[in-house]
């Protein structure tokens, strides 16, 4: 099974996509808040180049934003 982890700031309406596209797929994930924790933030920008969310690391594959195309290849979905 894929590592997942998704990068979100509080009242994000596209954090919000992945996550329940990750659900619907029956994919477990770990959220990662970005807003006010330093330590999340930092990796945000290491990972992404930036500051802006959602983050979607999948087994070190890096999605920027919600790209259902991008996550289903990463995932190795049908």
């Amino acid at each position: 099974m894929a590592k997942v982890i998704v990068y979100t700031k509080n009242d994000c309406p596209w954090c919000v996509k992945v996550e329940d596209f990750l659900r619907q797929n029956n994919i477990g994930f770990e959220e990662r808040n970005a807003q006010g924790n330093a330590i999340n933030a930092k990796e945000v920008q290491e990972k992404s180049g930036g500051f802006a969310v959602p983050v979607t690391d999948i087994d070190g594959t890096i999605i920027i934003g919600f790209n259902p195309k991008k996550i289903k290849e990463a995932l190795k979905l049908a």
